[in-house]
């Protein structure tokens, strides 16, 4: 069996270079040399996640179950992925202190090397540039498979450990298990955002548009009177949306949709975004609050129609398939368009009506699941606000050594102090980062391992979606997607936006 050890130097050696091919070269040596069973545990590693997923370990967990590093290499990859599996399970009474002493156990087995490849790996702070089309290309080489082939197993699959497993296992042949099939739900289509609709129809031309809901993405699959429901994630929620069963009992056809399920008000607007995902946060059944909190449900995408796969067909014919074989009332809606005036008299139509903005999409492009397509473009109404740093962590992979990831707060009028509303490192370029990090530096008051906490002195200007509800935060608020849009050395810090600003924004929401 593997030490971790052998992952954890790859990883490293992995962050330490900015080429492509020395990164595939590295993660498909490391591939090759892992048992069958060990590849769908290290692959999530090398991308920086746990096929766990979050772990829920806050800094405060973490730094009480700091223990001195062994001075040798003995953990395996699979006894640290046992660990992480009882971390994940165990709940209840007594799981705080049981959770203690497994992370404890975990840690007090790993060298310093990998004690920091552990901690990053749970607080989600490892980033090597090992994005998924290295990753893809890193199992293509192992497997001396082409990336093609490869890229189409994983996005009928639903994932790539899986297809990796089994291209490094069995080769070409064992492939051919991942076809794509109804009740196997694949990866999501993901789009980039553009600037606005001009930027958008300059990239695309003619293209569909289509209003952007804020709710929680499902893909539904059809077969007689079978309808199972998953989420973005692949999980399985069909007990938990018995509307979105009831709205496709009538349609004669197989199917595999991708659309939105969303909560709306009584007069047809959109309940904040945190509202709808109270209807998939219920383990258990609850009438009363699928009573109080019904959901719609609006198809954009046909996948499979009948028995016939239409991930390689257009957008444009794809949205002709889901025309005929669904109700009008079951779409978003949509227009196809090249003229600006239109497509901006669309867009101020969805705003209107309290939706997101648009997606635009390309008439050929393909459905290609599991990745950030140049086929789909997103255009949002974002708000932005003016907030002051008051700590910031240090980076990792190709940030490492630069400050990174920063705290966020809006001024307390009352107290004179600032309010944290999370955090952000998306939007900022190298010359950013190496200024942030010798200007914050300078502002520094204290640290700890990964934080350091500096006088509240820089503005910077934040774009964000909408304020979601979070216990984690004094104020009980968080910004959704928060990205940088610059500096703003021209304020002072009793100059940016208040906490009452912020909660303004929040009650307009609900």
């Amino acid at each position: 069996m593997t030490l971790l050890a052998e992952v954890v130097r790859a990883s490293a050696a992995v962050a330490a270079t900015s080429s492509r091919l020395a990164k595939i070269r590295v993660i498909a040596d490391c591939l090759r040399a892992l048992a069958p069973e060990e590849i769908e545990i290290a692959l999530p590693w090398l991308s920086g996640e746990l096929r766990q997923g979050k772990l829920a370990l806050g800094y405060a967990a973490l730094k009480s179950a700091t223990v001195d590093p062994a001075a040798t290499a003995s953990l395996r990859v699979k006894e640290a992925d046992g660990i992480f599996q009882a971390l994940k399970t165990t709940k209840g009474k007594g799981s705080a202190a049981a959770r203690d002493g497994e992370l404890r156990n975990l840690l007090g087995k790993a060298t310093a090397e990998e004690q920091d490849f552990l901690l990053r790996l749970i607080v989600g702070e490892l980033r090597q540039g090992a994005l998924e089309g290295v990753m893809l290309e890193a199992v293509a080489a192992a497997a001396e498979l082409p990336a093609a082939e490869i890229r189409r197993a994983a996005t009928h699959a639903g994932g790539l450990p899986q297809v990796a497993r089994a291209a490094l296992s069995g080769g070409k042949d064992a492939l051919q298990k991942f076809e794509i099939r109804l009740m196997q739900p694949v990866l999501p289509m993901l789009a980039q955002a553009a600037e606005d609709v001009a930027a958008a129809l300059k990239e695309l031309g003619r293209a569909l548009l289509e209003w952007k809901l804020d709710g929680a993405r499902i893909q539904v699959h059809k077969s007689g009177g079978e309808v199972r429901v998953f989420t973005r994630n692949l999980n399985d929620v069909t007990a938990r949306v018995p509307e979105v069963v009831s709205a496709l009992k009538d349609v004669p056809f197989s199917l595999i949709l991708d659309g939105e399920a969303i909560a709306l008000r009584a007069d047809g607007r959109p309940h904040p975004f945190q509202v709808t995902m109270r209807r998939f946060g219920r383990k258990l059944d609850d009438e009363a609050l699928r009573r109080a909190l019904p959901l719609s449900v609006f198809f954009f995408d046909c996948l499979l129609c009948d028995g016939r796969t239409l991930m390689e067909a257009g957008a444009g014919e794809r949205r002709r398939a889901l025309e005929a074989s669904l109700p009008a009332m079951l779409l978003t809606p949509s227009l196809v368009t090249d003229d600006l005036k239109k497509a901006e008299a669309f867009y101020a139509d969805a705003l209107s009506h309290g939706h997101e903005g648009l997606m635009a999409k390309a008439l050929e492009a393909p459905y290609e699941a599991g990745r950030r397509g140049a086929g789909w473009l997103k255009i949002k109404s974002a708000h932005t606000l003016d907030l002051v740093v008051i700590a910031v962590e240090w980076g990792s992979g190709r940030r490492k050594g630069w400050l990174s990831n920063l705290h966020l707060g809006a001024r307390d009028p009352r107290s004179g102090g600032f309010v944290m509303l999370g955090k952000t490192f998306k939007g900022l370029s190298d010359e950013t980062l190496e200024w942030q990090t010798r200007e914050l530096l300078a502002r520094e008051t204290r640290r700890d391992e990964w934080t350091v906490h500096v006088r509240p002195e820089l503005v910077v200007e934040i774009a964000f979606n909408d304020v979601q509800q979070s216990p984690q935060y004094p104020a009980g608020m968080a910004l959704r997607f928060a990205r940088v849009k610059g500096y703003r050395p021209d304020k002072r810090a009793d100059e940016a936006d208040t906490i009452d600003t912020v909660r303004s924004i929040f009650e307009a929401q609900a």
